[in-house]
């Protein structure tokens, strides 16, 4: 195995630039920059990347003082490597950073983890270039005796804690007994909407997103066959269920004919 060429001039420079951008603080400032410029760079480049990590994750920004956050927000440029330039990716790449923290038993919030999934998930589905209006279905139809259909921009999410509820003053420790599942969807109006949903409405609704040919009856009565479940009054649930994923939009109506 041949050992790697030693670096040129150039790139030697450029490696001592980037890694004093990364971390000011312990890499030597490259030989021949005047202090003051080299302070503009490195100012420069991690207020972009703290000022677009805030806006992804107002919640968790909100959790921090202000020198703890920076030092999160340092620890993350200084540590981290990216598998993308994209700033539309820097949200995904900081989820990713967070969990190896976790893995090291970093001290942060048991919960964090699954806080950063939920906040970036908006900017997912606000990214999401999916055309509802391009989908031939008709919105009026019947979801529960024709063919439903789920919409591309609706996400079921699945979290130990109650991620939608932390704030400053509501951090907890340990997660509760039962999971907290969430319906994250994207309406013809574009705006986003969540509902904490049950077990139930989970396992339908990812059911509909894999039917092609089957009546929204059809797929419940075959859920509750599966569950155990088949009872008139579980059934009548479901069939409520139906109807209120299509006031949601998480269905659009029903498939064209």
């Amino acid at each position: 195995m041949h050992a790697a060429p030693d670096p040129s001039p150039t790139q030697a420079l450029q490696q001592a630039f980037a890694a004093h951008l990364r971390d000011p603080d312990r890499a030597s400032r490259p030989d021949g920059i005047e202090p003051r410029r080299m302070t503009i760079y490195t100012d420069l480049f991690f207020n972009n990347i703290e000022s677009l990590i805030a806006a992804n994750f107002p919640v968790i920004r909100s959790l921090y003082a202000d020198d703890a956050w920076r030092a999160l927000v340092r620890a993350f440029y200084r540590d981290h490597r990216c598998h993308t330039p994209l700033f539309t990716d820097i949200a995904r790449e900081f989820i990713r950073y967070l969990e190896t923290r976790a893995g090291e038993e970093a001290g942060d919030p048991p919960f964090l983890v699954e806080l950063a999934h939920y906040e970036w998930s908006e900017l997912a589905l606000t990214l999401d270039e999916s055309d509802i209006a391009s989908i031939a279905h008709d919105p009026d139809g019947d979801v529960i005796d024709a063919v439903p259909l789920a919409s591309p921009l609706a996400r079921v999410l699945g979290y130990r804690f109650p991620v939608h509820r932390i704030r400053t003053d509501f951090q907890p420790a340990q997660a509760p007994a039962q999971p907290t599942l969430i319906l994250l969807t994207r309406g013809r109006d574009d705006e986003l909407h969540f509902l904490e949903i049950d077990p139930l409405t989970a396992l339908l609704f990812e059911r509909l997103q894999q039917n092609e040919n089957a009546t929204g009856r059809a797929c419940l009565n075959a859920l509750l066959a599966e569950l155990g479940r088949d009872d008139d009054a579980v059934r009548e649930s479901g069939l409520a269920i139906l109807r209120r994923l299509h006031e949601r939009e998480a269905l659009l109506g029903t498939r064209a004919a």
